[in-house]
Protein backbone atom coordinates (compact mmCIF):
# COMPACT_ATOMS: atom_id res chain seq x y z
CA UNK A 1 0.00 0.00 0.00
CA UNK A 2 1.36 3.30 -0.96
CA UNK A 3 1.93 5.95 1.50
CA UNK A 4 0.55 9.42 1.54
CA UNK A 5 2.57 12.67 2.59
CA UNK A 6 2.14 13.10 6.63
CA UNK A 7 1.56 16.69 7.93
CA UNK A 8 4.45 17.67 9.99
CA UNK A 9 3.64 20.97 11.30
CA UNK A 10 0.80 23.30 10.51
CA UNK A 11 1.84 27.43 11.52
CA UNK A 12 -0.05 30.43 10.75
CA UNK A 13 1.48 33.55 9.25
CA UNK A 14 2.79 36.63 11.22
CA UNK A 15 2.08 40.41 10.63
CA UNK A 16 5.02 41.82 8.96
CA UNK A 17 6.44 45.30 7.20
CA UNK A 18 8.60 45.84 4.70
CA UNK A 19 9.78 48.34 1.89
CA UNK A 20 8.25 51.82 2.79
CA UNK A 21 5.79 50.07 5.88
CA UNK A 22 3.86 47.48 3.24
CA UNK A 23 1.53 45.85 5.71
CA UNK A 24 2.35 41.82 4.70
CA UNK A 25 1.58 38.39 6.48
CA UNK A 26 4.83 36.97 6.71
CA UNK A 27 4.50 32.94 5.82
CA UNK A 28 7.89 31.67 5.97
CA UNK A 29 11.16 33.80 7.05
CA UNK A 30 13.51 34.16 9.78
CA UNK A 31 15.41 31.47 11.80
CA UNK A 32 14.87 27.78 10.85
CA UNK A 33 14.76 28.52 7.21
CA UNK A 34 16.45 24.63 6.51
CA UNK A 35 12.96 23.54 7.30
CA UNK A 36 11.82 25.08 4.15
CA UNK A 37 14.91 24.54 1.72
CA UNK A 38 15.25 25.76 -1.45
CA UNK A 39 12.17 28.52 0.08
CA UNK A 40 13.63 31.55 1.70
CA UNK A 41 10.56 33.56 2.46
CA UNK A 42 6.70 33.73 1.47
CA UNK A 43 4.74 36.48 2.13
CA UNK A 44 1.21 37.37 1.29
CA UNK A 45 -0.04 40.85 0.66
CA UNK A 46 -3.97 41.14 0.95
CA UNK A 47 -5.74 44.79 1.04
CA UNK A 48 -8.04 47.09 -0.25
CA UNK A 49 -6.84 49.54 2.00
CA UNK A 50 -3.87 51.88 0.51
CA UNK A 51 -2.63 53.10 3.14
CA UNK A 52 -1.21 49.56 3.53
CA UNK A 53 0.43 49.39 0.28
CA UNK A 54 0.71 52.71 -1.27
CA UNK A 55 4.41 53.47 -0.62
CA UNK A 56 5.45 50.31 -2.29
CA UNK A 57 9.38 48.92 -2.33
CA UNK A 58 11.75 51.48 -3.23
CA UNK A 59 14.95 50.61 -4.51
CA UNK A 60 16.65 47.84 -2.79
CA UNK A 61 19.23 45.18 -3.61
CA UNK A 62 19.34 41.51 -3.67
CA UNK A 63 21.83 38.90 -4.08
CA UNK A 64 21.89 35.11 -4.34
CA UNK A 65 18.70 33.58 -4.75
CA UNK A 66 15.42 34.52 -7.18
CA UNK A 67 11.97 36.00 -6.11
CA UNK A 68 8.55 34.98 -7.28
CA UNK A 69 6.01 37.22 -7.40
CA UNK A 70 2.46 36.39 -8.19
CA UNK A 71 -0.33 39.16 -8.29
CA UNK A 72 -4.04 38.01 -7.86
CA UNK A 73 -5.13 41.32 -7.74
CA UNK A 74 -3.81 45.05 -8.81
CA UNK A 75 -0.99 46.31 -10.08
CA UNK A 76 2.96 46.54 -9.70
CA UNK A 77 5.56 48.23 -11.62
CA UNK A 78 8.76 46.98 -11.94
CA UNK A 79 12.36 49.13 -12.69
CA UNK A 80 15.86 47.47 -11.67
CA UNK A 81 19.47 48.75 -12.70
CA UNK A 82 20.02 46.70 -15.53
CA UNK A 83 17.03 48.82 -17.64
CA UNK A 84 14.52 46.15 -16.86
CA UNK A 85 10.77 47.73 -16.57
CA UNK A 86 7.86 45.77 -16.39
CA UNK A 87 3.64 45.86 -14.99
CA UNK A 88 2.49 43.51 -13.10
CA UNK A 89 -1.01 42.69 -13.74
CA UNK A 90 -4.00 40.64 -12.50
CA UNK A 91 -2.87 36.82 -12.45
CA UNK A 92 0.61 37.66 -13.73
CA UNK A 93 4.23 36.67 -12.62
CA UNK A 94 7.40 38.58 -12.31
CA UNK A 95 10.07 35.71 -11.71
CA UNK A 96 13.60 37.53 -11.00
CA UNK A 97 16.79 35.75 -10.47
CA UNK A 98 18.86 38.10 -8.46
CA UNK A 99 22.16 35.84 -8.18
CA UNK A 100 25.38 37.85 -8.22
CA UNK A 101 23.40 41.14 -7.93
CA UNK A 102 20.33 43.41 -8.89
CA UNK A 103 19.18 46.38 -7.20
CA UNK A 104 14.98 47.23 -8.01
CA UNK A 105 11.82 49.02 -6.70
CA UNK A 106 8.66 47.24 -6.87
CA UNK A 107 5.92 50.35 -7.08
CA UNK A 108 1.72 50.26 -6.64
CA UNK A 109 0.69 51.12 -10.04
CA UNK A 110 -2.80 52.25 -8.58
CA UNK A 111 -4.41 54.69 -5.97
CA UNK A 112 -7.13 52.40 -4.69
CA UNK A 113 -8.80 49.43 -4.66
CA UNK A 114 -7.29 45.92 -3.63
CA UNK A 115 -4.20 44.70 -3.79
CA UNK A 116 -3.63 41.03 -3.33
CA UNK A 117 -0.83 38.67 -4.39
CA UNK A 118 2.42 36.42 -2.96
CA UNK A 119 6.06 37.01 -2.95
CA UNK A 120 8.24 34.05 -2.77
CA UNK A 121 12.15 33.62 -1.98
CA UNK A 122 13.53 30.31 -4.25
CA UNK A 123 17.46 29.83 -3.15
CA UNK A 124 20.03 29.41 -5.85
CA UNK A 125 22.97 26.90 -4.97
CA UNK A 126 26.39 27.57 -4.63
CA UNK A 127 27.38 27.61 -8.11
CA UNK A 128 24.50 30.43 -9.25
CA UNK A 129 24.90 32.49 -6.73
CA UNK A 130 27.09 34.75 -8.45
CA UNK A 131 25.71 33.53 -11.99
CA UNK A 132 24.20 36.62 -14.75
CA UNK A 133 21.02 38.23 -13.14
CA UNK A 134 17.69 37.92 -14.90
CA UNK A 135 13.74 38.82 -14.94
CA UNK A 136 10.95 37.75 -16.74
CA UNK A 137 7.51 39.19 -17.40
CA UNK A 138 4.71 36.58 -17.80
CA UNK A 139 1.32 37.75 -18.05
CA UNK A 140 -1.51 36.06 -16.88
CA UNK A 141 -2.21 35.09 -20.67
CA UNK A 142 0.99 32.96 -20.82
CA UNK A 143 -0.17 31.12 -17.83
CA UNK A 144 -1.06 27.92 -18.16
CA UNK A 145 -4.73 27.27 -16.52
CA UNK A 146 -6.73 23.79 -16.53
CA UNK A 147 -9.39 22.11 -14.40
CA UNK A 148 -9.59 18.71 -13.39
CA UNK A 149 -12.21 15.92 -13.94
CA UNK A 150 -13.60 16.89 -10.34
CA UNK A 151 -13.67 20.56 -10.75
CA UNK A 152 -10.54 22.06 -9.50
CA UNK A 153 -8.79 24.73 -11.61
CA UNK A 154 -4.91 25.01 -11.40
CA UNK A 155 -2.90 27.83 -12.04
CA UNK A 156 0.47 26.08 -13.40
CA UNK A 157 3.24 28.67 -12.66
CA UNK A 158 6.02 26.49 -12.17
CA UNK A 159 7.02 23.02 -12.42
CA UNK A 160 4.93 20.61 -14.30
CA UNK A 161 1.35 19.41 -12.69
CA UNK A 162 0.12 15.63 -13.69
CA UNK A 163 -3.04 14.19 -11.38
CA UNK A 164 -2.47 10.75 -13.59
CA UNK A 165 -4.77 11.95 -16.31
CA UNK A 166 -3.96 15.72 -16.73
CA UNK A 167 -0.50 16.51 -17.71
CA UNK A 168 0.30 20.10 -17.96
CA UNK A 169 3.63 22.15 -18.18
CA UNK A 170 3.93 25.52 -16.22
CA UNK A 171 5.15 28.76 -17.03
CA UNK A 172 8.71 28.52 -15.65
CA UNK A 173 11.22 25.74 -15.24
CA UNK A 174 13.87 25.91 -13.00
CA UNK A 175 17.18 23.45 -13.12
CA UNK A 176 18.67 22.42 -9.48
CA UNK A 177 15.44 23.12 -7.08
CA UNK A 178 12.86 21.98 -9.68
CA UNK A 179 10.41 24.49 -7.98
CA UNK A 180 6.87 23.16 -8.84
CA UNK A 181 4.27 26.15 -8.03
CA UNK A 182 0.84 25.71 -8.46
CA UNK A 183 -2.62 28.19 -7.18
CA UNK A 184 -5.58 25.29 -6.54
CA UNK A 185 -8.96 26.65 -6.72
CA UNK A 186 -11.13 23.64 -4.97
CA UNK A 187 -15.04 24.08 -5.39
CA UNK A 188 -16.95 22.64 -2.17
CA UNK A 189 -16.75 18.76 -2.43
CA UNK A 190 -13.48 18.61 -4.67
CA UNK A 191 -10.48 16.89 -4.40
CA UNK A 192 -7.28 16.87 -6.09
CA UNK A 193 -4.41 14.48 -6.40
CA UNK A 194 -1.03 16.36 -7.75
CA UNK A 195 1.66 13.91 -8.72
CA UNK A 196 4.98 15.47 -6.84
CA UNK A 197 8.29 13.24 -7.04
CA UNK A 198 9.81 12.15 -3.78
CA UNK A 199 12.27 13.94 -2.15
CA UNK A 200 10.54 17.01 -2.67
CA UNK A 201 10.16 19.43 -0.22
CA UNK A 202 6.68 20.18 -0.34
CA UNK A 203 3.88 22.97 1.34
CA UNK A 204 0.27 24.03 1.31
CA UNK A 205 -0.66 27.51 1.46
CA UNK A 206 -4.06 27.82 2.51
CA UNK A 207 -6.09 31.26 1.49
CA UNK A 208 -9.22 30.98 1.16
CA UNK A 209 -11.12 28.33 2.71
CA UNK A 210 -10.70 25.23 4.65
CA UNK A 211 -8.63 22.35 3.66
CA UNK A 212 -8.69 18.78 4.53
CA UNK A 213 -5.06 17.05 5.11
CA UNK A 214 -4.06 13.65 4.09
CA UNK A 215 -2.89 11.29 7.09
CA UNK A 216 -4.95 8.93 9.36
CA UNK A 217 -5.67 11.51 11.54
CA UNK A 218 -8.59 13.81 10.73
CA UNK A 219 -7.52 17.78 10.19
CA UNK A 220 -8.34 20.59 8.44
CA UNK A 221 -6.31 24.13 7.52
CA UNK A 222 -7.88 27.23 7.07
CA UNK A 223 -7.25 30.67 5.75
CA UNK A 224 -4.05 31.60 6.76
CA UNK A 225 -1.97 28.51 7.71
CA UNK A 226 1.03 26.76 6.01
CA UNK A 227 0.94 23.37 6.06
CA UNK A 228 4.35 21.10 5.67
CA UNK A 229 4.41 17.83 4.72
CA UNK A 230 6.67 14.99 4.37
CA UNK A 231 9.00 14.44 1.78
CA UNK A 232 8.00 11.26 0.51
CA UNK A 233 4.35 9.67 -0.34
CA UNK A 234 1.17 10.38 -2.31
CA UNK A 235 -0.63 14.00 -1.75
CA UNK A 236 -4.28 13.65 -1.63
CA UNK A 237 -6.26 16.92 -1.22
CA UNK A 238 -10.34 17.39 -0.21
CA UNK A 239 -12.46 20.84 0.72
CA UNK A 240 -15.94 20.29 2.15
CA UNK A 241 -16.36 23.60 1.70
CA UNK A 242 -14.19 25.13 -1.10
CA UNK A 243 -10.79 26.68 -0.95
CA UNK A 244 -7.98 27.83 -2.75
CA UNK A 245 -4.25 27.01 -1.68
CA UNK A 246 -0.91 28.15 -3.10
CA UNK A 247 0.85 24.54 -3.43
CA UNK A 248 4.64 25.09 -3.13
CA UNK A 249 7.64 21.96 -3.74
CA UNK A 250 11.04 21.91 -4.90
CA UNK A 251 14.24 20.01 -4.45
CA UNK A 252 16.38 20.96 -1.16
CA UNK A 253 20.22 22.20 -1.84
CA UNK A 254 21.09 21.03 1.28
CA UNK A 255 23.71 23.79 1.17
CA UNK A 256 24.67 25.82 4.53
CA UNK A 257 21.80 28.86 4.33
CA UNK A 258 23.59 32.49 5.62
CA UNK A 259 20.93 35.27 5.43
CA UNK A 260 21.49 39.18 5.78
CA UNK A 261 18.43 41.13 4.79
CA UNK A 262 18.31 40.91 0.97
CA UNK A 263 21.37 38.68 0.53
CA UNK A 264 21.12 34.91 0.97
CA UNK A 265 24.58 33.61 0.71
CA UNK A 266 26.68 30.17 1.81
CA UNK A 267 29.09 31.82 4.67
CA UNK A 268 29.09 34.94 6.40
CA UNK A 269 32.26 36.02 4.40
CA UNK A 270 30.28 35.32 1.64
CA UNK A 271 27.43 38.05 3.11
CA UNK A 272 30.44 40.64 4.01
CA UNK A 273 31.31 40.75 0.26
CA UNK A 274 27.76 41.73 -0.63
CA UNK A 275 27.47 44.34 1.56
CA UNK A 276 30.90 45.61 0.48
CA UNK A 277 29.93 45.28 -3.17
CA UNK A 278 26.63 46.84 -2.60
CA UNK A 279 28.21 49.79 -0.39
CA UNK A 280 30.87 50.55 -3.36
CA UNK A 281 28.43 50.00 -5.84
CA UNK A 282 29.52 46.88 -7.66
CA UNK A 283 26.74 44.61 -6.47
CA UNK A 284 26.13 43.26 -10.03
Amino acid sequence: MTSQRRVISIQPGQPASDGAGVRLNRVIGGPGLERFDPFLMLDEFSTDNPDDYIAGFPPHPHRGFETITYMIEGRMRHEDHLGNVGLLGSGGVQWMTAARGIIHSEMPEQESGAMRGFQLWLNLPAKDKLGEAGYRDIPASEIPRINTASGVEVVVIAGEFDDGEIRQAGAVQRPHTQPQLFDLHLPAGSQVSPRLADGQRVMLYVYEGSLELPGANAQAAGAGRLVRLSDEGELHLTSAQGARVLLIAGTPLNEPIVQYGPFVMNSREEIEQALRDFRDGVLA
